[in-house]
């Protein structure tokens, strides 16, 4: 016996938050060949899930356009939320544990490098798809979009949450994913890194780690111990800065793992 046959979508199924810094899981109209968001394509599974971001800069709206093998097309203009922004004043050199600033400027470009490559790297993995949990729990000591000024430079905004937590705390993966850069060395600014790709182009990093557990490569699950807090690079006490990221957009871990439980 043939059982219901499922209706066909007619419009996008969205849920999270279209604001800056936060996270989008949706499900495209049905037999969508294609997806893009301001006019950039969106990865598609095969049953139509996506995920879309939204920079802490992201503009007012954002256009999310499915586009059918017809040349038909079902759109859908997100109002995107603006979000509230701190100033935080930093006691540390902006240079990081560069031992000067012509030290820095010779290291810096190299680092970056690094970590443009690992974040080029495209795994598969569902992590994306989860309920993301805090790699850590403690007092929160830097928030995601703050200005920073370091020792009355100022420096960029701070791009992701700090939880303060004693040197040698272990931290855990937030979802599913697939180490893409373990350093081997300290960075200036981030220290001991870690960057999982959670799949669809969603990454996490985690800066100024004492140890490191796992290696580039390795699939982790949630929960997963990654290794230990500490405070390698610039740094002003033993914490962990948890960033994430959508391709270029600058997400806020708190929007998408949600009240810490403590």
């Amino acid at each position: 016996m043939v059982g219901p046959i499922a209706p066909l979508r007619r419009d996008f199924t969205l849920r999270g938050l279209a604001e800056q810094g936060a996270a989008m899981v949706g499900q495209a109209p049905s037999g969508a060949a294609g997806l893009t968001l301001d006019g950039q394509p969106v990865a598609l599974t095969a049953d139509g899930w996506f995920l879309i971001a939204f920079d802490r800069d992201a503009g007012p709206e954002a256009r999310l356009v499915a586009r059918f093998a017809n040349g038909e097309k079902v759109e859908r203009v997100l109002a995107v939320a603006p979000g509230s922004w701190r100033i935080e004043h930093v006691n540390a050199p902006y240079r990081g544990s560069a031992a000067s600033d012509a030290d820095f400027e010779r290291r810096r470009p190299a680092e970056l490098a690094q970590i443009a490559e690992a974040r080029r790297t495209d795994h598969v993995s569902d992590g994306w798809r989860q309920s993301f949990i805090w790699p850590v729990t403690g007092r929160r000591s830097g928030f995601f979009g703050s200005q920073r000024v370091y020792q009355g430079k100022p420096g960029s905004y701070h791009s992701g949450a700090d939880i303060a937590v004693p040197a040698g705390t272990p931290f855990v993966a937030p979802a599913d994913g697939v180490v893409v850069l373990a350093a081997s060395a300290p960075f200036t600014l981030e220290g001991n890194l870690l960057i999982v790709d959670h799949g669809m182009g969603l990454n996490s990093a985690f800066l100024h780690c004492q140890r490191l557990d796992v290696k580039a490569g390795d699939r982790v699950v949630q929960g997963q111990v990654l290794g230990t807090v500490g405070q390698t690079g610039r740094a002003t006490g033993p914490h962990m800065h948890w960033g994430m990221k959508w391709r270029d957009a600058r997400l806020d871990p708190a929007k998408l793992a949600g009240p810490m439980g403590r």
